[in-house]
């Protein structure tokens, strides 16, 4: 179950959170409803999945998911030049949805706080697809979105700009394409994924003025996508 809500989690806030409906819901009520549903749905299907008695404990994450981004209404319609609290702000509140998840999922019986590495470690040896599906689901628009909260507001100073981010997809498949190479073995095919679109694009960032950001999540990528791959190993 810890690794279903973990999922439901980054399919729902992340995945099925399409850009339209990042800005509908820092902008109204409504917006933050469609996405609560969308949390509800992607929860309660991941709880009948693996257990179908934790309807209860799917809904009471959804809501409480909702009333965090409600509550963060005040602070996302209003506009901010700083990186460094944009980037605060994201890390708060996935920490506050995170500790909601395992609040539950110990209010359940299915962690105890003393116990909880071996009992997430017990749950990918239970279910290595699962943890896969769950690493390869992380290195997508999760990693995408915290490297452009990240090093935009390291390196750059600002908060990111989501309406002009591109390669979203084409990075996300980099990096599964990385971290497969890894899984298997083929370690000196990693620079020969990673190079390409460096070497393509090298013109249009020295014209933008953004080669520093760029490294830094090219380098944040592929670290990334390496250090899962080497991990996915051991499972396997």
């Amino acid at each position: 179950m810890i690794l279903s809500m973990l999922l439901a989690h980054l399919l729902g806030d992340y995945v099925l959170q399409w850009d339209q409906l990042a800005a509908w819901k820092s902008r109204e009520l409504a917006g933050v409803l469609v996405h609560g549903l969308v949390i509800t749905i992607v929860t309660v299907l991941m709880a009948l999945l693996f257990d179908p008695g934790w309807i209860l404990g799917a809904l009471l994450i959804s809501g409480c998911h909702i009333i965090i981004d409600a509550v963060q209404l005040p602070l996302t319609t209003r506009p901010t030049r700083s990186g460094t609290v944009a980037l605060v702000r994201f890390g708060a509140d996935q920490i506050a949805h995170f500790t909601i998840i395992f609040l539950a999922l110990q209010w359940g019986g299915y962690i105890a706080p003393e116990t909880i590495i071996s009992q997430i470690w017990a749950e990918i040896q239970q279910y290595p697809l699962l943890a896969v599906a769950t690493a390869y689901t992380i290195l997508s628009m999760p990693t995408w979105v915290t490297l452009e909260f990240m090093t935009f507001g390291l390196v750059n100073g600002s908060p990111p700009d989501f309406g002009q981010a591109t390669n979203k997809y084409i990075s996300s498949m980099e990096r599964w394409l990385i971290t497969t190479c890894v899984l298997l073995g083929q370690f000196m095919l990693v620079p020969l994924v990673a190079m390409p679109r460096l070497l393509m694009e090298r013109g249009t960032l020295t014209e933008s003025g953004q080669t520093n950001v760029y490294l830094a999540k090219l380098l944040g990528s592929v670290g990334l996508s390496v250090g899962i791959g080497l991990a996915l190993r051991v499972i396997w």
